[in-house]
């Protein structure tokens, strides 16, 4: 019988497809749904001063870091499973001119690599459904954000009991699908963690939208570079019924997108 992979196993297997060229081409410069557009929703709801410290965790590539640097003027850690996508963004970082306000380094969601209490916000956009251990990584959160301080998740959420079939494996995990929760498991993850939630914003529409953009940029790849569609594991075959699956989903309420902001309360 085949195990299913560990939580070690998982991450890295995010890890490697998150630091891929082949997601750049289908993502494009925000990993997750909404964009810049939903980042900077989030950040309005962090209420963000100048120089205020801040954690991007599972910052990929450095998009959402260097927004929050240049835009609001923030003090920006980012941290990455992945080595690859750690070095890129502290490349990105040194060609805007925001090496002094943005340092990248690679760690584990479950066990941040920063002292206790030392951040004023932070931020995690579609990736804690990809952690295995979500209550270890909210327990993270709260423990390096300062009493008071704001953490900000956009994050995809399903109603678990109706999920489709070909929306629960391995792929569509690492597709931030398959160990997405409701929004009401989020945020008793959050309390428990002591991370009182203030507020949540369903954007489903988002998700839709980066639906479309998959399709539309793996219909221009399969035209222009399939070998390196295929090279990276891509099957084509079996693509367009896994998005018409999640467009169902999204459809039938079963599978969407929301915006999340809490509070550490003092322990």
């Amino acid at each position: 019988m085949t195990q299913p992979p560990t939580g070690e196993e998982l991450k890295g297997c995010c890890a490697a497809a998150y630091s891929s060229d082949v997601v750049a081409l289908l993502l494009g410069e925000s990993y997750h749904p909404g964009g810049t557009t939903l980042t900077r929703r989030l950040a309005d709801g962090l209420i963000l001063t100048s120089r205020a410290r801040v954690l991007d965790v599972a910052s990929g590539r450095g998009t959402t870091a260097l927004l929050l640097a240049d835009a609001y003027g923030a003090d920006v850690d980012g941290v990455d499973y992945a080595p690859a996508n750690t070095a890129l963004a502290q490349g990105a970082a040194q060609a805007a001119g925001l090496a002094d306000r943005a340092r990248f380094t690679t760690g584990d969601a479950e066990h941040l690599p920063y002292p206790d209490g030392v951040f004023d916000a932070v931020v995690c956009e579609c990736a804690l459904c990809t952690f295995p251990d979500k209550t270890r990584a909210a327990t993270e959160f709260a423990r390096v954000l300062r009493p008071g301080g704001r953490l900000g998740i956009s994050d995809v959420t399903v109603d678990t009991t109706r999920l489709p079939p070909g929306l629960t494996g391995l792929g569509a995990r690492i597709a931030c699908i398959a160990d997405a929760r409701p929004l009401g498991e989020y945020t008793g993850i959050l309390a428990g963690a002591g991370l009182r939630t203030l507020r949540t914003e369903r954007v489903d529409q988002a998700l839709v939208r980066m639906i479309d953009q998959i399709e539309a940029r793996l219909n221009l790849l399969r035209m222009t570079a399939p070998a390196r569609l295929a090279a990276a594991g891509v099957d084509l075959d079996a693509a367009p019924a896994v998005l018409g699956a999640a467009r169902s989903a999204i459809a039938d309420g079963a599978l969407g997108y929301a915006l999340l902001i809490a509070e550490r309360t003092p322990w």
